[in-house]
């Protein structure tokens, strides 16, 4: 049965899924998002090479975050009304050249010089290319939205595994290799820039930005929307910085078995954010929003107290579990604000990611202070926020 708050769209001839531009915008995200994954998983690497604290981790993840987090809401808010879709390249212009910095770096400065211009790059890609996943959707805005985030989560899954059996054995200057893959990256989004401009210029519609449900109604969603997906980004944010530190303090893994650990989390929140958008296409996004809130829990909670093989389970089923509800949340966003895709981007995967960077700096103190289990038992109990979805309204939004 179909939710109430996820309206019907049945394609026709002139909304036919253009699967190729959302392959290419996928592929794209994933180029970019393995770059950022990199940056995290080679931490245990820069933390013995450049000596440092788990407090300047978390500082070098605020970095690349808050950098992302204050410029995509600008971003977006700004090409909402005047759409910049060959501005894609650029984006992932300054991800190569922050590649490059993290590869030659020759101090602490370099490092964090490096991940802003990763967040800066991230903040230019995600909200231009979320509206041409929307516009290239065919009226399939879950499916659009989750092919989308599976290359991010693709990305962010191979992260760990190319800097486990690449960067690690051949040391922290291959990180540059990868500069090859943006500028490729680069290139498709050129093509993609010049198909979404030519489908704009095509287009004679007006967007529709009239509000379905009373302001102060969508105001409250959004809030409970933007919680939702910040706590989710809290516990994101503290497997993708700790988990790999967390695995070997407590199973005494090496460098390369951790790095595999935080995989396996990577690789269940792919699966999740397919999962996620298809399934909510079916039976309405507020339904996956509250199955993803209910599964979480458990989970998380035992984390923190089972052996090895518990624990790699744990890693794909949380973040299966965990994934599954960005993309819904992101279309339920979309809908409560027609005609906002770029400000809707721009604050879930910009400000959200941001303030979960903020979080991992204060974790990172909390580690040092506290040791990194504690870390984990903190973030155990995170999901019990999720349960402010009561609060997101339930009738028609059409």
């Amino acid at each position: 049965m179909r939710s109430t708050t996820h309206p019907s769209v049945t394609p026709g001839p002139a909304t036919l899924t253009s699967w190729g531009v959302l392959m290419a915008i996928s592929l794209c995200h994933m180029i970019n998002d393995v770059m950022q994954s990199m940056l995290a998983a080679i931490y245990p690497l820069l933390q013995v090479e450049f000596d440092l604290s788990y407090a300047q981790i978390g500082v070098m993840t605020l970095a690349f975050q808050v950098t992302a987090s204050l410029l995509q809401p600008l971003i977006g808010m700004a090409t909402d009304r005047h759409p910049q879709p060959r501005s894609l390249p650029f984006g992932m212009a300054s991800t190569l050249c922050g590649v490059l910095m993290l590869g030659m770096a020759e101090g602490y400065a370099w490092l964090l010089s490096g991940a802003m211009l990763i967040g800066i790059g991230s903040a230019v890609f995600h909200p231009e290319s979320s509206r041409v996943a929307r516009i290239a959707s065919g009226g399939r805005f879950g499916t659009a939205q989750s092919l989308f985030q599976l290359g991010g989560n693709g990305g962010q899954a191979l992260g760990p595994l190319l800097a486990a059996f690449i960067v690690v054995p051949l040391g922290r200057p291959a990180v540059a290799w990868f500069a090859v893959a943006a500028a490729l990256g680069a290139a498709i989004l050129w093509q993609v820039g010049s198909w979404a401009e030519d489908r704009r210029r095509a287009s004679t519609a007006t967007p529709d930005r009239t509000l379905r449900l009373p302001r102060a109604t969508v105001i409250r969603a959004i809030a409970v929307l933007a919680v939702l997906v910040f706590t989710k980004n809290i516990y994101s944010a503290s497997m993708s910085s700790y988990f790999t530190f967390f695995t070997i303090d407590k199973f005494g893994l090496s460098t390369q078995g951790a790095q595999i650990m935080l995989f396996l989390f990577l690789a269940g929140m792919a699966a999740g954010v397919m999962l996620g958008g298809v399934i909510g296409d079916r039976v309405g996004p507020l339904t996956v929003i509250w199955v993803s809130i209910l599964g979480a829990l458990p989970l998380t909670l035992a984390l923190p107290h089972v052996g090895l093989v518990p624990t790699g389970v744990l890693a794909v089923l949380i973040g299966l579990v965990l994934a599954s509800a960005f993309p819904a949340i992101v279309v339920f966003a979309q809908e409560l604000v027609p005609g906002r895709t770029g400000m809707i981007a721009g604050l879930f995967f910009g400000f959200s990611f941001g303030m979960g960077g903020i979080s991992a700096a204060a974790l990172g103190v909390l580690a040092d202070a506290q040791g990194i289990r504690s870390v984990f038992l903190l973030c155990s109990v995170l999901p019990v926020l999720g349960l402010l979805t009561i609060l997101l309204p339930r009738r028609s939004l059409g």
